[in-house]
């Protein structure tokens, strides 16, 4: 079954509300799979803060985590999750973009109208 496109971009819109969450893709996505306490000692936030975020960011699936080496778990971006919520923006812009120009077709005409 297809994935609920309203809900999956819910989740990507509540995971990008947060500038830390953000702050930690735009790490993973310059820096590629990484560990929490590499995060850690990259951003101005504790081991625990970003292991929480990450595990909201996992459940957005913006994020996956993977086995590495010693036991230690990598986090790794996923981009399915991003394309879902750019197609949930596309379609609301486009039904936007359909009553602004209706909008606009009645005000020329209103416009012509009174001339």
């Amino acid at each position: 079954m297809p994935p609920d496109i309203e809900a999956v971009a819910a989740q990507v819109f509540t995971a990008l509300a947060d500038p830390t969450r953000r702050s930690i893709l735009a790490a993973l996505a310059a820096a590629g799979p990484t560990t929490a306490t590499d995060l850690a000692d990259r951003l101005p936030i504790s081991r625990q803060a970003i292991a929480k975020h990450l595990a909201l960011l996992t459940e957005a699936g913006l994020v996956k985590a993977e086995p590495g080496e010693r036991r230690r778990v990598r986090y790794r971006l996923q981009s399915a999750p991003m394309q879902v919520a750019q197609q949930f923006l596309a379609a609301l812009a486009r039904d936007w973009d359909r009553s602004l120009d209706a909008l606009q077709e009645h005000l020329d005409r209103f416009t012509g109208e009174s001339m």
